[in-house]
């Protein structure tokens, strides 16, 4: 990957130069600082005016709602480094793939990276069959992933059975990234064109570490 200065906000040059392989690197390294404790010293208010003409974020994270998983600290990326999507789940609908669209094929950043994380409370409530207003059908969107777990986890099917949260929580990140693809013919085009690769990772909430589905990434190779 081309040495940068990561104190400084991506440019439409740094970001056209980089590979979708460079881009999760970057976030796999960030994690890693964020980990270790040695976060890249920044300067928030100048990045704040460097980016105010323009942005080009290398990726965007669809993540969670929830506040234990802050998408620019736990990679250590700074102001204009990342777009960032946020519903409880983590899913996709017609409002979020198109804020993918944008900004994967209009504003150029490289990867989605669909983070879902350990004890998500989404999942929880998806796991239980809670119904609470409009947060019914938001939970709806888990379903298939709730049923697509099956009896492959003994137990309890509720949100008492660690395991089986858990196996809906990584099977809805990888129906999600398929989902993706399937649902939006924009950025399906983008990943054969080789300009762009969607990806699964998992965020632990008990110790911050960001594990990415690798073998199981949609890139220009996976749809040949």
């Amino acid at each position: 990957m081309p040495t940068r200065d990561l104190t400084a906000p991506l440019t439409a040059d740094t970001q056209a130069a980089l590979t979708p392989d460079e881009v999760i690197q970057a976030l796999k390294d960030g994690n890693d600082r964020f980990l270790a404790g040695t976060p890249v010293e920044r300067n928030f208010i100048e990045q704040v005016r460097q980016t105010a003409g323009g942005q080009y974020p290398m990726a965007v994270i669809l993540g969670c709602i929830d506040s234990r998983v802050p998408h620019e600290i736990v990679f250590d990326k700074g102001v204009g480094d990342v777009f960032s999507a946020r519903v409880a789940g983590n899913f996709v609908n017609t409002d979020i793939l198109g804020s993918l669209e944008f900004a994967a094929a209009v504003a150029g950043s490289k990867v989605i990276v669909v983070l879902g994380h350990t004890e998500c409370g989404a999942v929880k409530g998806a796991c239980d069959h809670v119904q609470l207003g409009n947060l019914t059908s938001t939970l709806a969107n888990l379903a298939p992933a709730l049923y697509a777990v099956g009896d492959a986890v003994e137990g309890e099917r509720s949100s008492s059975n660690a395991a089986f949260v858990q196996a809906v929580a990584e099977q809805n990140v990888r129906q999600t990234v398929r989902q993706i693809i399937d649902r939006s013919p924009v950025l399906r085009e983008r990943v054969v064109s080789g300009n762009l690769v969607v990806i699964g990772a998992m965020h632990d909430v008990h110790s911050g570490t960001v594990t990415f589905y690798d073998g199981e990434r949609i890139d220009a190779a996976s749809l040949a």
